[in-house]
């Protein structure tokens, strides 16, 4: 057999090879060029048009912003500026429309004596937002909570915020850090009761309103339990029905009579003094809040074995996914009024939030419909096999999982969203992007400028937008445990 094998081969080495010489570094910068840059003729190609183009961008609008002037008075004052520090016919950014008016981009037209209501009430929201968002994490959770202390305290401070509102915040902001490092889930208490604080600070007016309005579920609870004695059924009817009825027929004037009583008023503030990033992050945290859970129900439904259901489901999922964002404004702004009863005065921005919110929740409706085709069918088989009824099914095993493939998608609808709250311009609020900067534009002082103001909001909305997509990134890191 070997014979044969001997015979077969056609070459058989004898002598040794010479000892090469050892590769290239592969190492450090050098490795990451060769893999990332020029690892190929088409990437060396796309390398160096990449450099042209940023060469050509950087050679274009260096001197732009390297001639910035950031105090001035006017925009004349600052074109006087660089012409007499760089010459005649010399161009530069006028960055002090931003050190001049970056109140009214943050805060529109809010009253300037209570910017610090404004600023304590967003510090609060991360507040309420850590133990839902880093519900796991000790470390980055006690980092935003003492940023957030640390921050909120000192502008409030610099705002000029009275004493007694500056204890509360400090209690409210170091009970929090102090809480969340040994019970973090008493936090959850303060996240379902922020909304109505939140609604409170920034609208102002009686606290009676938003009391009365957290009595309703309290009452609902109250009539589960009694009516649950009975029939389930009917305990969940009771449930929906005994909140609704408070809210509409006795909220109103129980809210009235103990105002009365016991005033807890603060000024309160008219919708159309809203405007800038308050705005913005209001309807966008508002439309967040609320587009999820609405998606989730939506998605369900239209899964659903019930015919009427899903038949509704779809209706409104592709009536909404079929009509612009900007015509559903335009009905919340001027046609809503018309099918109310007469008299009835209905907040401007509440309308829009309705309305941005079930635009979002229609597409958030897909993209959960499409995380949960993604599972397999044996996770619905063995939901089954233990004997779970639908919904503890959809709680324990279902949903967990499609919510965790479908984090990118959620987290792009959510980012969406936030972007067209620009959108409301067009029905009289005054956006940070186009209806603010066309406030500032209409000052003699800044008439002309432009560039500027886009820049500069532009920038505050990718930092807000890329931080939410840096949290997606975490997220999915946390939950990815398919492989552990």
């Amino acid at each position: 057999m070997s014979d044969t094998h001997a015979q077969t081969v056609p070459f058989v080495r004898d002598t040794m090879l010479p000892p090469a010489p050892p590769p290239s570094s592969q190492a450090g910068a050098v490795k990451w060029l060769r893999q990332n840059l020029f690892s190929g003729p088409l990437n060396v190609v796309l390398t160096i048009l990449g450099i042209l183009i940023v060469w050509f961008l950087v050679g274009h609008f260096w001197d732009w912003f390297a001639h910035s002037v950031w105090n001035a008075d006017s925009l004349a004052d600052c074109r006087r500026i660089i012409a007499e520090t760089w010459g005649e016919g010399a161009r530069g950014a006028c960055w002090a429309v931003v050190r001049e008016r970056w109140n009214q981009y943050v805060y529109g037209f809010y009253p300037v004596e209570l910017y610090w209501r404004a600023t304590m009430t967003f510090g609060l929201l991360f507040v309420a937002l850590a133990p839902v968002l880093f519900s796991e994490s000790v470390q980055i959770r006690r980092v935003v909570l003492g940023i957030t202390t640390v921050l909120t305290l000192w502008l409030m401070v610099a705002l000029g915020a009275p004493m007694a509102w500056l204890v509360f915040a400090a209690v409210v902001l170091v009970g929090s850090i102090l809480i969340s490092e040994r019970h973090p889930s008493w936090l959850l208490v303060f996240s379902v009761l922020y909304p109505l604080l939140g609604v409170w600070l920034l609208w102002g007016g009686s606290a009676w309103g938003p009391i009365m309005v957290l009595i309703g579920p309290v009452l609902g609870w109250i009539a589960w339990r009694l009516v649950g004695r009975v029939s389930g059924l009917l305990a969940t009817v009771a449930a929906l029905i005994v909140p609704l009825v408070w809210w509409v027929v006795f909220a109103g004037d129980a809210a009235k009579d103990a105002q009365s009583i016991v005033s807890l008023a603060i000024p309160a503030v008219d919708s159309d003094r809203f405007g800038g990033f308050l705005l913005s992050i209001t309807i966008g945290v508002a439309g967040i809040a609320m587009s999820l859970p609405l998606g989730i129900v939506l998605a369900l439904a239209r899964r659903s074995d019930m015919f009427l259901v899903k038949t509704l489901a779809v209706i409104f999922i592709e009536f909404i996914r079929g009509v612009p964002l900007i015509a559903l404004l335009f009905v919340a702004s001027l046609l809503l009024n018309y099918f109310l009863p007469p008299g009835t005065t209905f907040d401007i921005i509440l309308r829009v939030i309705i309305m941005v919110t079930l635009f979002s929740a229609a597409y958030m409706a897909e993209v959960i419909r499409g995380g949960l085709a993604a599972l397999p069918r044996g996770q619905y088989e063995a939901a089954d096999a233990l004997g779970l009824d639908y919904w503890k099914a959809q709680r324990l095993i279902v949903l967990p999982q499609a919510l965790k493939i479908s984090i990118p998608g959620i987290v792009s609808t959510f980012i969406g969203m936030f972007k067209d709250t620009t959108l409301v311009t067009f029905v009289g609020l005054y956006d940070p992007l186009k209806s603010m900067s066309d406030a500032v534009r209409a000052s003699t002082s800044w008439k002309g400028i432009y560039w500027e103001p886009y820049i500069f909001v532009g920038l505050i909305f990718f930092l807000i937008c890329f931080g939410m997509s840096r949290y997606s990134m975490y997220l999915e890191r946390r939950l990815h445990r398919d492989h552990r």
